[in-house]
Protein backbone atom coordinates (compact mmCIF):
# COMPACT_ATOMS: atom_id res chain seq x y z
CA UNK A 1 0.00 0.00 0.00
CA UNK A 2 1.21 3.36 -1.17
CA UNK A 3 0.47 6.91 -0.25
CA UNK A 4 3.28 8.45 -1.85
CA UNK A 5 5.46 8.23 1.48
CA UNK A 6 7.40 5.47 2.46
CA UNK A 7 6.20 3.22 5.25
CA UNK A 8 8.06 1.76 7.97
CA UNK A 9 10.54 5.12 8.28
CA UNK A 10 13.47 4.61 10.64
CA UNK A 11 15.82 7.69 12.09
CA UNK A 12 18.98 6.50 13.02
CA UNK A 13 20.58 7.63 16.59
CA UNK A 14 23.30 9.10 15.26
CA UNK A 15 21.19 11.49 12.82
CA UNK A 16 18.88 12.31 15.59
CA UNK A 17 21.54 13.23 18.35
CA UNK A 18 23.25 15.57 15.43
CA UNK A 19 19.92 17.20 15.12
CA UNK A 20 19.66 17.96 18.42
CA UNK A 21 23.21 19.36 18.88
CA UNK A 22 22.57 21.56 16.05
CA UNK A 23 19.59 23.10 16.66
CA UNK A 24 19.20 22.26 20.38
CA UNK A 25 15.13 23.33 20.28
CA UNK A 26 12.57 23.17 17.58
CA UNK A 27 12.34 26.47 15.96
CA UNK A 28 10.07 28.02 13.39
CA UNK A 29 10.61 25.28 10.69
CA UNK A 30 10.66 21.28 11.69
CA UNK A 31 13.74 19.18 12.57
CA UNK A 32 15.12 17.99 9.32
CA UNK A 33 15.66 14.42 11.15
CA UNK A 34 12.29 13.67 12.22
CA UNK A 35 11.21 10.63 10.53
CA UNK A 36 8.59 11.23 7.79
CA UNK A 37 5.12 9.70 8.24
CA UNK A 38 2.02 9.17 5.61
CA UNK A 39 -0.61 11.96 6.51
CA UNK A 40 -3.41 11.01 9.40
CA UNK A 41 -6.51 10.00 8.34
CA UNK A 42 -8.06 10.15 11.97
CA UNK A 43 -9.80 13.03 13.60
CA UNK A 44 -9.63 10.62 16.71
CA UNK A 45 -5.48 10.77 17.97
CA UNK A 46 -3.73 8.87 20.70
CA UNK A 47 0.06 9.85 22.51
CA UNK A 48 0.81 6.50 24.67
CA UNK A 49 4.35 7.92 27.05
CA UNK A 50 5.53 4.88 28.31
CA UNK A 51 7.82 5.89 31.32
CA UNK A 52 10.43 3.23 32.54
CA UNK A 53 10.54 2.25 36.15
CA UNK A 54 7.99 5.48 37.31
CA UNK A 55 7.01 4.43 40.73
CA UNK A 56 3.98 5.92 40.79
CA UNK A 57 3.81 7.28 44.37
CA UNK A 58 6.80 8.98 43.68
CA UNK A 59 4.96 11.52 41.58
CA UNK A 60 3.27 12.58 44.57
CA UNK A 61 6.29 13.95 45.90
CA UNK A 62 7.85 15.53 42.92
CA UNK A 63 6.87 18.58 41.06
CA UNK A 64 5.61 16.95 38.34
CA UNK A 65 3.53 19.57 37.16
CA UNK A 66 2.11 18.17 33.71
CA UNK A 67 1.32 14.67 35.22
CA UNK A 68 -0.36 16.52 37.72
CA UNK A 69 -2.43 18.51 35.79
CA UNK A 70 -3.40 15.28 33.96
CA UNK A 71 -4.11 13.31 37.18
CA UNK A 72 -6.58 15.89 37.72
CA UNK A 73 -8.17 16.41 34.27
CA UNK A 74 -8.05 12.67 34.16
CA UNK A 75 -8.69 9.20 34.99
CA UNK A 76 -5.66 7.96 36.80
CA UNK A 77 -5.33 4.13 38.36
CA UNK A 78 -2.82 2.01 39.94
CA UNK A 79 -2.23 -1.74 40.36
CA UNK A 80 0.03 -3.87 41.15
CA UNK A 81 2.29 -6.63 38.95
CA UNK A 82 2.57 -10.33 39.19
CA UNK A 83 5.76 -11.58 40.23
CA UNK A 84 7.29 -14.84 39.34
CA UNK A 85 6.78 -17.35 38.58
CA UNK A 86 4.18 -15.70 36.36
CA UNK A 87 6.93 -13.23 34.95
CA UNK A 88 9.22 -11.39 36.76
CA UNK A 89 8.72 -7.53 37.27
CA UNK A 90 10.62 -6.13 34.42
CA UNK A 91 11.16 -4.44 31.21
CA UNK A 92 10.18 -7.37 28.58
CA UNK A 93 6.84 -8.50 30.57
CA UNK A 94 6.07 -5.28 31.73
CA UNK A 95 5.98 -3.15 28.12
CA UNK A 96 5.14 -6.57 26.70
CA UNK A 97 1.19 -6.39 28.72
CA UNK A 98 0.88 -2.96 27.90
CA UNK A 99 1.69 -3.24 24.13
CA UNK A 100 -0.26 -6.35 23.92
CA UNK A 101 -3.03 -5.76 25.95
CA UNK A 102 -2.63 -9.62 27.36
CA UNK A 103 -0.97 -11.24 30.36
CA UNK A 104 2.28 -12.96 30.45
CA UNK A 105 0.45 -16.58 30.99
CA UNK A 106 -1.00 -15.61 26.85
CA UNK A 107 2.03 -13.03 25.81
CA UNK A 108 4.93 -15.61 27.18
CA UNK A 109 7.17 -13.07 28.25
CA UNK A 110 8.53 -14.01 31.43
CA UNK A 111 11.77 -11.76 31.84
CA UNK A 112 14.21 -10.04 29.45
CA UNK A 113 15.25 -12.41 27.34
CA UNK A 114 11.82 -12.72 25.58
CA UNK A 115 11.91 -17.04 25.47
CA UNK A 116 8.33 -17.63 25.06
CA UNK A 117 6.84 -14.81 23.44
CA UNK A 118 3.85 -15.51 21.64
CA UNK A 119 3.29 -11.92 19.44
CA UNK A 120 2.33 -13.98 16.21
CA UNK A 121 -0.86 -14.52 18.40
CA UNK A 122 -0.71 -11.91 20.54
CA UNK A 123 0.72 -8.64 18.75
CA UNK A 124 1.19 -5.28 20.04
CA UNK A 125 -1.14 -2.31 19.56
CA UNK A 126 0.66 -0.63 16.51
CA UNK A 127 0.94 -3.98 14.33
CA UNK A 128 -2.82 -4.74 15.37
CA UNK A 129 -3.90 -1.05 14.15
CA UNK A 130 -2.01 -1.74 10.73
CA UNK A 131 -4.03 -5.04 10.54
CA UNK A 132 -7.48 -3.44 10.97
CA UNK A 133 -7.04 0.48 10.40
CA UNK A 134 -4.24 0.61 7.86
CA UNK A 135 -4.71 3.95 7.05
CA UNK A 136 -3.72 5.26 10.21
CA UNK A 137 -0.35 7.36 10.52
CA UNK A 138 1.50 5.57 13.28
CA UNK A 139 4.59 6.37 15.02
CA UNK A 140 6.94 4.64 17.85
CA UNK A 141 9.96 6.30 19.77
CA UNK A 142 12.26 4.47 21.68
CA UNK A 143 15.57 3.65 22.92
CA UNK A 144 15.81 0.11 24.70
CA UNK A 145 16.30 -1.95 22.22
CA UNK A 146 14.50 -4.98 22.53
CA UNK A 147 11.27 -3.06 21.87
CA UNK A 148 12.38 -3.15 18.48
CA UNK A 149 14.65 -5.98 18.06
CA UNK A 150 12.35 -8.37 19.99
CA UNK A 151 8.76 -7.01 18.29
CA UNK A 152 7.44 -5.54 21.49
CA UNK A 153 6.13 -2.09 20.16
CA UNK A 154 7.46 -0.72 17.19
CA UNK A 155 6.35 -3.71 14.63
CA UNK A 156 3.43 -1.81 12.20
CA UNK A 157 4.60 1.47 13.13
CA UNK A 158 4.58 3.46 10.04
CA UNK A 159 7.96 5.56 11.13
CA UNK A 160 10.01 4.89 13.93
CA UNK A 161 12.94 6.56 16.05
CA UNK A 162 15.70 3.91 17.63
CA UNK A 163 18.35 4.59 19.91
CA UNK A 164 20.91 2.89 20.90
CA UNK A 165 22.25 2.86 24.18
CA UNK A 166 25.59 4.28 25.50
CA UNK A 167 27.90 4.50 28.26
CA UNK A 168 26.05 7.58 29.29
CA UNK A 169 22.50 5.74 29.96
CA UNK A 170 19.25 6.93 28.10
CA UNK A 171 19.10 11.03 29.83
CA UNK A 172 20.66 11.90 26.28
CA UNK A 173 18.02 10.12 24.76
CA UNK A 174 14.81 11.11 26.37
CA UNK A 175 15.64 14.68 25.45
CA UNK A 176 15.96 13.91 21.88
CA UNK A 177 13.30 11.41 21.45
CA UNK A 178 11.20 14.53 23.23
CA UNK A 179 12.39 17.24 20.25
CA UNK A 180 12.55 14.37 17.73
CA UNK A 181 8.47 13.62 18.73
CA UNK A 182 7.43 17.39 19.39
CA UNK A 183 8.71 17.64 15.66
CA UNK A 184 6.23 15.16 14.54
CA UNK A 185 3.40 16.55 16.61
CA UNK A 186 3.63 19.81 15.49
CA UNK A 187 4.59 19.74 11.66
CA UNK A 188 3.29 16.37 10.86
CA UNK A 189 -0.40 15.11 11.30
CA UNK A 190 0.17 11.31 13.20
CA UNK A 191 -2.77 9.52 14.50
CA UNK A 192 -1.31 6.93 17.20
CA UNK A 193 2.07 7.74 18.67
CA UNK A 194 4.28 5.56 21.55
CA UNK A 195 6.69 7.70 23.20
CA UNK A 196 9.51 6.05 25.50
CA UNK A 197 11.60 7.78 28.17
CA UNK A 198 13.45 5.30 30.23
CA UNK A 199 15.66 7.66 32.62
CA UNK A 200 13.68 6.93 35.72
CA UNK A 201 14.71 3.35 35.19
CA UNK A 202 17.91 4.21 35.08
CA UNK A 203 18.10 6.63 37.88
CA UNK A 204 16.05 4.21 39.84
CA UNK A 205 18.56 1.66 39.54
CA UNK A 206 21.50 3.98 40.46
CA UNK A 207 20.55 6.19 43.35
CA UNK A 208 17.39 4.07 44.51
CA UNK A 209 13.34 5.32 44.23
CA UNK A 210 13.44 7.01 47.54
CA UNK A 211 16.39 9.96 46.20
CA UNK A 212 16.56 13.10 45.52
CA UNK A 213 18.12 12.15 41.81
CA UNK A 214 14.75 10.20 41.32
CA UNK A 215 12.45 12.75 41.95
CA UNK A 216 14.82 15.12 39.69
CA UNK A 217 14.49 12.69 37.04
CA UNK A 218 10.68 12.42 37.61
CA UNK A 219 10.30 15.90 36.74
CA UNK A 220 12.25 16.42 34.17
CA UNK A 221 10.33 13.61 32.40
CA UNK A 222 7.51 15.54 33.69
CA UNK A 223 9.11 18.42 31.54
CA UNK A 224 8.90 16.37 28.10
CA UNK A 225 5.53 15.49 28.56
CA UNK A 226 4.49 19.36 29.18
CA UNK A 227 6.59 19.64 25.54
CA UNK A 228 4.68 16.94 24.14
CA UNK A 229 1.37 18.35 25.40
CA UNK A 230 2.18 21.81 24.34
CA UNK A 231 2.81 20.53 20.66
CA UNK A 232 -0.36 18.66 20.53
CA UNK A 233 -2.10 22.15 21.47
CA UNK A 234 -0.34 24.45 19.05
CA UNK A 235 -1.31 22.16 15.96
CA UNK A 236 -3.37 23.77 13.61
CA UNK A 237 -6.09 21.30 13.42
CA UNK A 238 -5.92 20.88 16.80
CA UNK A 239 -9.65 22.42 17.57
CA UNK A 240 -11.54 19.48 15.52
CA UNK A 241 -8.55 16.77 16.76
CA UNK A 242 -9.85 14.43 19.76
CA UNK A 243 -6.38 13.65 21.20
CA UNK A 244 -6.08 11.45 23.75
CA UNK A 245 -3.17 11.34 26.29
CA UNK A 246 -2.18 7.79 27.95
CA UNK A 247 0.88 6.96 30.26
CA UNK A 248 2.22 4.38 31.62
CA UNK A 249 5.10 2.47 33.43
CA UNK A 250 6.19 -1.11 33.39
CA UNK A 251 7.22 -1.64 36.63
CA UNK A 252 7.82 -0.06 39.91
CA UNK A 253 11.53 0.37 41.67
CA UNK A 254 12.70 -0.65 45.60
CA UNK A 255 13.61 2.50 47.46
CA UNK A 256 17.43 1.29 47.19
CA UNK A 257 16.76 0.61 43.59
CA UNK A 258 16.34 -2.64 41.56
CA UNK A 259 12.93 -4.61 40.83
CA UNK A 260 12.25 -8.23 39.97
CA UNK A 261 10.84 -9.57 42.24
CA UNK A 262 7.64 -9.40 44.34
CA UNK A 263 7.93 -6.42 46.70
CA UNK A 264 5.37 -4.48 46.64
CA UNK A 265 7.30 -1.22 45.37
CA UNK A 266 8.35 -3.25 42.80
CA UNK A 267 4.81 -4.08 41.43
CA UNK A 268 3.86 -0.66 41.47
CA UNK A 269 2.44 0.43 38.02
CA UNK A 270 -0.28 2.92 36.84
CA UNK A 271 -2.35 4.15 33.93
CA UNK A 272 -3.04 7.77 33.62
CA UNK A 273 -5.34 8.41 30.61
CA UNK A 274 -7.04 12.26 29.56
CA UNK A 275 -9.33 12.74 26.97
CA UNK A 276 -12.90 11.89 25.11
CA UNK A 277 -15.24 10.39 27.50
CA UNK A 278 -12.63 9.76 30.21
CA UNK A 279 -13.64 11.22 33.53
CA UNK A 280 -12.09 14.52 35.02
CA UNK A 281 -10.52 13.18 38.38
CA UNK A 282 -11.16 9.41 38.37
CA UNK A 283 -9.04 7.14 40.61
CA UNK A 284 -10.77 3.60 40.04
CA UNK A 285 -9.88 0.67 41.86
CA UNK A 286 -10.53 -1.59 38.99
CA UNK A 287 -7.49 -0.70 36.70
CA UNK A 288 -4.84 -2.90 35.17
CA UNK A 289 -2.01 -2.62 33.26
CA UNK A 290 -3.60 -4.46 30.67
CA UNK A 291 -6.00 -1.57 29.79
CA UNK A 292 -3.76 0.41 28.06
CA UNK A 293 -3.85 -1.54 24.96
CA UNK A 294 -7.82 -1.74 25.28
CA UNK A 295 -8.10 1.97 26.01
CA UNK A 296 -6.08 2.96 22.48
CA UNK A 297 -8.76 1.37 20.48
CA UNK A 298 -11.64 2.35 22.35
CA UNK A 299 -10.34 5.97 21.69
CA UNK A 300 -9.93 5.47 18.07
CA UNK A 301 -13.41 3.59 18.03
CA UNK A 302 -12.58 0.33 17.25
CA UNK A 303 -14.21 -2.76 19.04
CA UNK A 304 -11.89 -5.33 19.88
CA UNK A 305 -12.85 -9.07 17.80
CA UNK A 306 -13.30 -11.46 21.18
CA UNK A 307 -10.84 -13.89 18.90
CA UNK A 308 -8.17 -11.62 20.08
CA UNK A 309 -8.37 -12.36 23.22
CA UNK A 310 -7.74 -9.43 25.21
CA UNK A 311 -7.76 -9.03 29.02
CA UNK A 312 -7.63 -5.23 29.17
CA UNK A 313 -10.13 -3.02 29.35
CA UNK A 314 -10.97 1.07 28.49
CA UNK A 315 -10.21 2.73 31.59
CA UNK A 316 -13.40 4.45 31.17
CA UNK A 317 -15.49 1.77 31.82
CA UNK A 318 -16.02 0.64 35.03
CA UNK A 319 -16.65 -2.74 36.19
CA UNK A 320 -20.06 -4.10 37.19
CA UNK A 321 -18.45 -6.48 40.04
CA UNK A 322 -20.34 -6.01 43.20
CA UNK A 323 -17.27 -6.46 45.67
CA UNK A 324 -16.18 -2.76 43.77
CA UNK A 325 -18.96 -1.17 45.63
CA UNK A 326 -17.26 -2.72 49.37
CA UNK A 327 -14.27 -0.34 48.72
CA UNK A 328 -15.34 2.66 50.98
CA UNK A 329 -16.06 -0.19 53.50
CA UNK A 330 -12.37 -1.66 53.56
CA UNK A 331 -10.87 -1.71 56.87
CA UNK A 332 -6.57 -1.90 58.64
CA UNK A 333 -5.54 -4.90 59.45
CA UNK A 334 -6.41 -6.91 62.67
CA UNK A 335 -3.93 -9.67 63.26
CA UNK A 336 -1.79 -9.29 60.43
CA UNK A 337 1.32 -7.32 61.18
CA UNK A 338 3.12 -7.47 57.43
CA UNK A 339 0.15 -5.13 55.85
CA UNK A 340 1.09 -1.43 56.98
CA UNK A 341 -1.76 -0.12 59.44
CA UNK A 342 -2.35 2.59 56.93
CA UNK A 343 -3.83 0.02 54.16
CA UNK A 344 -7.25 -0.04 54.07
CA UNK A 345 -7.94 -3.11 52.63
CA UNK A 346 -10.59 -5.96 54.23
CA UNK A 347 -14.16 -6.94 55.07
CA UNK A 348 -16.32 -9.44 56.41
CA UNK A 349 -19.29 -7.42 55.22
CA UNK A 350 -20.52 -8.61 52.17
CA UNK A 351 -21.84 -6.83 49.05
CA UNK A 352 -25.95 -5.98 49.35
CA UNK A 353 -27.88 -9.30 48.63
CA UNK A 354 -24.51 -11.32 49.15
CA UNK A 355 -23.94 -13.39 52.33
CA UNK A 356 -21.10 -15.81 54.06
CA UNK A 357 -22.22 -18.68 55.97
CA UNK A 358 -19.80 -19.72 58.61
CA UNK A 359 -21.78 -22.08 60.76
CA UNK A 360 -19.05 -24.43 60.62
CA UNK A 361 -16.03 -22.29 60.60
CA UNK A 362 -13.58 -23.12 63.06
CA UNK A 363 -12.67 -20.64 65.87
CA UNK A 364 -9.96 -18.25 66.30
CA UNK A 365 -6.91 -18.28 63.89
CA UNK A 366 -6.45 -14.52 62.11
CA UNK A 367 -9.44 -12.58 62.11
CA UNK A 368 -9.24 -11.35 58.44
CA UNK A 369 -9.27 -14.47 56.84
CA UNK A 370 -11.88 -16.02 59.03
CA UNK A 371 -14.67 -17.67 56.44
CA UNK A 372 -14.78 -15.75 53.21
CA UNK A 373 -13.28 -12.19 52.88
CA UNK A 374 -12.97 -9.19 50.61
CA UNK A 375 -9.57 -7.43 50.16
CA UNK A 376 -7.91 -5.93 47.91
CA UNK A 377 -4.42 -7.00 45.73
CA UNK A 378 -1.89 -4.49 47.80
CA UNK A 379 -3.81 -5.89 50.91
CA UNK A 380 -4.04 -9.68 50.94
CA UNK A 381 -0.78 -9.76 48.94
CA UNK A 382 1.17 -8.41 51.66
CA UNK A 383 0.64 -11.34 53.89
CA UNK A 384 3.22 -13.04 52.56
CA UNK A 385 5.44 -13.03 49.76
CA UNK A 386 6.16 -15.51 46.89
CA UNK A 387 2.81 -17.52 47.47
CA UNK A 388 1.49 -16.99 44.53
CA UNK A 389 -0.32 -14.43 45.45
CA UNK A 390 0.97 -11.86 43.38
CA UNK A 391 -0.51 -14.19 40.47
CA UNK A 392 -3.98 -12.99 41.41
CA UNK A 393 -3.78 -10.84 38.08
CA UNK A 394 -7.52 -11.21 36.34
CA UNK A 395 -9.13 -9.75 39.69
CA UNK A 396 -9.91 -6.52 40.12
CA UNK A 397 -10.62 -4.24 42.51
CA UNK A 398 -11.76 -5.79 45.39
CA UNK A 399 -12.62 -9.51 45.30
CA UNK A 400 -14.10 -12.09 47.43
CA UNK A 401 -11.00 -14.76 49.11
CA UNK A 402 -11.03 -17.80 51.38
CA UNK A 403 -7.64 -17.72 52.67
CA UNK A 404 -7.26 -21.09 55.04
CA UNK A 405 -3.30 -20.71 54.84
CA UNK A 406 -3.41 -17.32 56.38
CA UNK A 407 -6.53 -18.35 58.51
CA UNK A 408 -4.21 -20.16 60.03
CA UNK A 409 -1.53 -18.63 60.85
CA UNK A 410 -2.87 -18.02 64.49
CA UNK A 411 -3.89 -20.54 66.85
CA UNK A 412 -7.41 -21.94 65.95
CA UNK A 413 -9.59 -24.85 66.30
CA UNK A 414 -11.65 -26.76 64.26
CA UNK A 415 -11.82 -26.98 60.21
CA UNK A 416 -11.80 -23.41 57.81
CA UNK A 417 -15.41 -24.08 56.54
CA UNK A 418 -16.97 -21.20 54.71
CA UNK A 419 -19.79 -20.96 52.03
CA UNK A 420 -20.18 -17.63 49.50
CA UNK A 421 -24.12 -16.82 48.56
CA UNK A 422 -24.39 -15.00 45.75
CA UNK A 423 -28.58 -13.16 45.98
CA UNK A 424 -31.42 -15.11 43.72
CA UNK A 425 -31.21 -14.45 40.18
CA UNK A 426 -34.80 -14.83 38.03
CA UNK A 427 -34.98 -17.63 36.00
CA UNK A 428 -38.38 -17.97 35.08
CA UNK A 429 -39.22 -18.58 31.23
CA UNK A 430 -35.59 -18.96 30.90
CA UNK A 431 -33.92 -21.92 28.98
CA UNK A 432 -30.46 -21.74 30.74
CA UNK A 433 -28.52 -19.67 33.11
CA UNK A 434 -24.82 -18.98 32.83
CA UNK A 435 -22.59 -18.08 35.84
CA UNK A 436 -19.05 -16.13 34.68
CA UNK A 437 -16.46 -15.53 36.96
CA UNK A 438 -12.65 -15.05 37.52
CA UNK A 439 -11.03 -17.74 39.92
CA UNK A 440 -7.65 -18.38 41.17
CA UNK A 441 -7.43 -21.77 43.13
CA UNK A 442 -4.43 -23.32 44.31
CA UNK A 443 -4.98 -27.08 45.62
CA UNK A 444 -3.37 -28.66 48.79
CA UNK A 445 -4.36 -31.86 50.64
CA UNK A 446 -7.60 -32.68 51.50
CA UNK A 447 -9.23 -29.15 50.85
CA UNK A 448 -12.40 -28.90 49.21
CA UNK A 449 -13.83 -26.20 46.81
CA UNK A 450 -17.27 -26.56 45.37
CA UNK A 451 -19.74 -24.63 43.66
CA UNK A 452 -23.68 -25.59 44.28
CA UNK A 453 -26.94 -24.20 42.82
CA UNK A 454 -29.93 -24.02 44.96
CA UNK A 455 -33.23 -23.01 42.70
CA UNK A 456 -35.83 -21.73 44.41
CA UNK A 457 -34.54 -21.35 47.35
CA UNK A 458 -34.08 -25.40 47.33
CA UNK A 459 -31.29 -27.34 48.88
CA UNK A 460 -28.68 -26.56 47.21
CA UNK A 461 -27.02 -28.92 44.65
CA UNK A 462 -23.47 -28.91 43.99
CA UNK A 463 -22.35 -28.19 40.09
CA UNK A 464 -18.79 -28.22 39.89
CA UNK A 465 -15.63 -28.37 41.89
CA UNK A 466 -12.00 -27.99 41.81
CA UNK A 467 -9.01 -30.23 42.53
CA UNK A 468 -6.27 -28.59 41.00
CA UNK A 469 -4.55 -25.05 40.48
CA UNK A 470 -6.59 -22.63 38.29
CA UNK A 471 -4.18 -19.63 37.86
CA UNK A 472 -6.44 -16.41 37.74
CA UNK A 473 -8.60 -17.60 34.82
CA UNK A 474 -11.73 -16.58 33.62
CA UNK A 475 -14.38 -19.34 33.97
CA UNK A 476 -18.03 -19.85 32.74
CA UNK A 477 -20.89 -22.46 33.87
CA UNK A 478 -24.18 -23.22 32.04
CA UNK A 479 -26.80 -25.17 33.18
CA UNK A 480 -29.81 -25.71 32.36
CA UNK A 481 -33.37 -24.17 33.95
CA UNK A 482 -35.43 -27.37 35.93
CA UNK A 483 -39.04 -26.79 34.93
CA UNK A 484 -40.45 -24.75 37.50
CA UNK A 485 -37.84 -22.88 38.65
CA UNK A 486 -38.43 -19.26 38.89
CA UNK A 487 -35.00 -18.33 40.62
CA UNK A 488 -31.51 -19.76 41.25
CA UNK A 489 -28.31 -18.58 43.86
CA UNK A 490 -25.19 -20.30 43.44
CA UNK A 491 -22.96 -20.92 46.60
CA UNK A 492 -19.23 -20.84 46.37
CA UNK A 493 -18.26 -23.42 49.35
CA UNK A 494 -14.48 -23.92 50.74
CA UNK A 495 -12.81 -26.21 53.36
CA UNK A 496 -9.66 -26.77 54.32
CA UNK A 497 -7.24 -26.84 57.13
CA UNK A 498 -3.93 -24.52 56.90
CA UNK A 499 -3.81 -25.65 52.78
CA UNK A 500 -4.30 -22.68 50.31
CA UNK A 501 -6.40 -20.19 49.14
CA UNK A 502 -9.75 -20.07 46.52
CA UNK A 503 -10.49 -16.50 45.04
CA UNK A 504 -13.85 -14.68 43.77
CA UNK A 505 -14.30 -12.05 41.06
CA UNK A 506 -16.43 -10.53 38.62
CA UNK A 507 -19.79 -12.72 39.42
CA UNK A 508 -21.95 -12.45 36.69
CA UNK A 509 -25.62 -14.08 36.18
CA UNK A 510 -27.45 -14.10 33.02
CA UNK A 511 -30.24 -16.25 31.90
CA UNK A 512 -31.15 -17.05 28.45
Amino acid sequence: MSRGIPRRSVLAAGTAAAAVAATGSLTATPAAAAPTLPNGTSLDKVLVIGMDGLRHDRITAAKAPHLKSLMANGTYGTSLLYANPMAATSSGPGWSTISTGVWPDKHGVRDNSFTGKNYAKYPGFLARLAQVRPGLSTYAAVDWKPLDTQGTVTPGADAKLVLDGDADGYTGHDATIATETESVLRYQNPDVLFVYFGNTDIVGHNSGAASPKYLEAIDVQDGYVGRLLAAIKARPTYASERWTVIVTTDHGHTDAGGHGGSAIEERRTFILARGPGIAAGARPVDTRLVDVAATVFKQLGITPDPAWGLDGKPVQERSTDPFDALQTSLSARVDETGIPAGVLGFTHTAPSGWSVINNAMGTGGMTEWRGWSFATDEFWSRTQRDQSRELNVRARGVFAVADSDEWADKAFSGTYDSTLVTPAYAVGGKATVKLDFTTFYRQEGSQSAQILASWNGGTPVAVTSYTSDVISQPQSLTLNVPSGATSVSFRFRYTGSNNWYWVIDGVKITAA
